[in-house]
């Protein structure tokens, strides 16, 4: 018997942090020390609080049962965290949870898109900005992202043709991997411009808590007339570093979160109880420990990129995210075959741009999840490789 994969199987390769991965467990299997700055795991501990929740609720029976949704205090805990952090005001009818805003972005064009509706994502930008739409049959039009526009689209030089066969746009600030921040007066601009044109503007909000050099991390919701064209992904993997319990919402206009809420109702049967415990306790948790966390990443930033500047490397400062961001030195073209000379060279791991669109070539990303001692260690490592001529 012949198996023959569906045919959209051919868009997608291994992915770049698998590979990566295997490399790096090569070395590590020779002895050989690794600094791993390639994907974006926080190494921080989540709050006390936050595990003692999900360890309680873990020992009852009855929370192993399907959940099939929401508790009714996680509901309330989200709109009592986005009054408070955002200043924004949430009904229970504009609020659902999903596994992580990865599996959110995944599917949300299955309630938006019929076969071959526009959908625009940002180059560079995230993969599964690409991937999810493209699961829905959607037609990716990439829009650029250039340094002279400050990394934010050229919203009046879009094509006007294309915008009234768009269905909706994927916007994310700060955003991983350009590590660049948008301004209010950008969101200020978007939603007017996108309800004359009749797009829905999907937020991906993963990072407005890590956000450097005293900016301001928004909801795009606090825009007013947001809700009438947007809904916006907001996780706890990041803030809260709950990673690997899934942990995500989709807030906003409440007809796109009806929707998905009706598509995920046949797909899954809601959010383990445990995890909803958890995430209740983080989000009706104090902020200490987010902002501590916030100024630690920062000093990693600065032991990074400053330190990379210092040895001859121009990496910029990030602006937020958990990333750092910057051209492969002088000398150099293909952005992969550095990233595997830099690991040989120095043991030093980071990912290739061009894993995050055609911008991205030339480029690399550096995770900001080692200690700052280990930074300034694989900083001098890079120097002693010799692959930096001031």
């Amino acid at each position: 018997m012949e198996l023959k994969a569906a045919s959209r199987m051919k868009d997608f390769e291994e992915g770049i942090f698998q590979v990566l991965n295997e490399k790096k467990n090569e070395f590590l299997a020779q002895g050989r020390k690794v600094y791993n700055l390639s994907v974006g795991t926080p190494d921080f501990k989540p709050a006390k609080h936050i595990m003692d929740a999900v360890a309680q609720a873990a020992m009852e029976p009855d929370n192993y049962k399907y959940a099939l949704v929401d508790l009714p205090q996680l509901t309330e805990s989200v709109i009592g965290r986005f009054k408070r952090r955002y200043g924004v005001v949430l009904k229970a009818e504009e609020i659902m949870s999903v596994y992580g805003s990865q599996e959110g972005i995944t599917h949300i064009g299955l309630t938006l898109c019929d076969e071959g509706d526009v959908v625009l994502v940002p180059n560079p930008g995230y993969p599964i900005f690409s991937i999810g739409p493209a699961l829905a049959g959607a037609k990716l039009v990439p829009y650029d992202l250039y340094e002279e526009n400050g990394y934010l689209p050229d919203l009046e030089g879009m094509d006007k043709e294309l915008l009234r066969k768009t269905k909706f746009m994927i916007v994310s600030y700060p955003m991983n991997p350009i590590c660049r921040t948008a301004p209010k007066s950008f969101y200020e601009r978007l939603i007017p411009w996108a309800k004359e044109h009749n797009i829905i503007i999907i937020h991906d909000n993963a990072y407005s808590d890590i956000i450097y050099d005293g900016r301001e991390g928004i909801s795009i919701l606090s825009i007013p007339g947001a809700k009438e064209v947007c809904a916006e992904f907001y996780s706890l993997s990041k803030s809260y570093n709950y990673t690997g319990a899934r942990m995500g919402f989709l807030v906003g206009n409440e007809e796109i979160v009806t929707n998905f809420k009706r598509l995920r109702s046949q797909i899954d049967y809601g959010t383990f109880l445990p995890v909803q415990y958890g995430a209740i306790a983080a989000l009706n948790g104090p902020d200490n420990m987010i902002k501590e966390q916030c100024r630690e990443y920062q000093r990693r930033r600065d032991a990074l990129c400053g330190g990379l500047r210092s040895i001859g490397w121009n990496i910029p400062d990030s602006e937020g995210a958990m990333f750092a961001w910057g051209a492969i030195p002088e000398g150099y073209e293909d952005d992969v075959e550095f990233v595997m000379e830099l690991l040989e060279k120095s043991g030093v791991l980071c990912t290739p741009g061009s894993s995050f669109g055609t911008l991205g070539r030339g480029h690399v990303r550096f995770a900001l999840t080692i200690p700052v001692e280990e930074i300034e260690e694989a900083v001098n490592a890079v120097e002693r490789s010799g692959m930096i001529v001031k």
